[in-house]
């Protein structure tokens, strides 16, 4: 089976830099699965979990948001933030799910006649949410108002 490279940085850190068989990314128009000779595409990022499947096994990272830049020979993606999901624990989450949080409530106070931002706030929230509880996390929803 051909191989493409994957590369997976944040503002912070490198995290990943491997040879892998396929990448299965949370594509903010839902989950696609990338492999060597893959149509070249440029997608947007939803938080979840990407899944790097490489020789030694396979590696998973959380991101919350950014884009993924797809080539016949390669995946790079620049992600807002991403963790390895050994190192998302439910203070990490809570942090995330606060800050998804602030976002609402700064695009309900800005935009008041304009329910794309409000709606694209809500849903980072939901999707925050959804990838919390695949991974095994509190999402304390009752704390949303």
């Amino acid at each position: 089976m051909a191989n493409l490279q994957f590369d997976l940085v944040s503002p912070e850190r490198r995290l990943a830099s491997v040879e892998a068989s396929e990448v299965q990314i949370p594509g903010a128009d839902g989950d696609m699965t990338a492999m060597a000779d893959h149509a070249p595409t440029i997608t947007t990022l939803r938080p979840g979990v990407l899944t790097v499947v490489h020789k030694g096994g396979s590696d998973e990272y959380v991101v919350s948001g950014g884009f993924a830049e797809i080539t016949a020979e390669s995946v790079s993606v620049l992600a807002e933030q991403a963790l390895p999901r050994g190192e998302m624990t439910q203070d990490v989450f809570d942090k995330m799910l606060e800050d998804a949080k602030s976002v609402h409530n700064k695009a309900k106070e800005t935009f008041k006649n304009e329910p794309g931002p409000v709606d694209d706030a809500a849903k980072l929230i939901a999707d925050m949410v959804a990838m919390g509880t695949h991974i095994g996390l509190d999402p304390k929803q009752s704390n949303f108002g």
